[in-house]
């Protein structure tokens, strides 16, 4: 396991023993449970003219994933094994099953009109697997043809995970909120939909005058007290 996963799990223990001493009295005080150390969080997003370039290059089976995957954020894995049973085009819907999700939770994906658009594209291709190559269904996308398109888009140090990077930037970037994202991303806390706030304070913006003008108020007030009490 990676030291983030072990993290997690030793959050819980953490947890069990504070209550074990706080709450329980089994043990007489809780015990430390030290975290190792964790990478710095990579958050690497296309901006639109580079995803643009990208596309361009790209064979059309990759093309219809990609566009796929910046129009719903799902992971890779969701992606090449999405089937039609999990769709639903009259009602702009779509599901991952709990067995297929990192939550190991059903994920609910409202389509928009442009994740509609690339599937209608791929009707009748197959008979269960929404996207194909020559007849069969997707399993990699880590291919020479996609190091190929992004080398010749000119885009460097970038993942397919990356275009879940890009989604989740670019709806913080245009004003969607962050518990919405967390909905929209399927993810299971806030933790990890924090690392994309810093990408647009404007959630924040529309409080920060509730504080201004207090000292003027309280000084404008004051002067008046006094200019009333001299007047006297």
């Amino acid at each position: 396991m990676s030291n983030g996963t072990v993290n997690r799990y030793m959050q819980i223990v953490s947890r069990v023993l504070r209550r074990a001493a706080l709450d329980w009295e089994w043990i007489d005080k809780p015990v430390k449970v030290r975290s190792l150390p964790e990478p710095k969080i990579r958050i690497r997003f296309l901006t639109s003219e580079e995803a643009a370039r990208l596309i361009n290059e790209l064979p059309p089976h990759l093309e219809a994933m990609v566009r796929f995957s910046l129009a719903t954020g799902l992971r890779k894995s969701n992606v090449t094994k999405l089937i039609w049973s999990q769709v639903n085009l009259q009602d702009r819907r779509a599901w991952i099953p709990a067995d297929q999700a990192k939550g190991k939770r059903a994920i609910p994906v409202p389509l928009s009109s442009e994740a509609v658009e690339v599937l209608r594209k791929e009707l009748f291709k197959h008979p269960t697997h929404v996207f194909t190559f020559r007849g069969k269904p997707i399993t990699q996308v880590n291919t020479k043809a996609w190091h190929a398109a992004l080398k010749r888009a000119g885009i460097v140090d970038f993942r397919w995970h990356d275009l879940r990077h890009t989604w989740a930037s670019w709806h913080v970037q245009n004003g969607t909120p962050i518990y919405v994202l967390k909905e929209l991303g399927g993810w299971a806390d806030m933790e990890m939909v924090q690392k994309y706030a810093h990408l647009s304070p404007g959630h924040l913006s529309q409080h920060v005058e509730n504080v201004s003008g207090i000292i003027d108020s309280e000084v404008k007030e004051e002067l008046v007290t006094n200019w009333l009490r001299s007047g006297q």
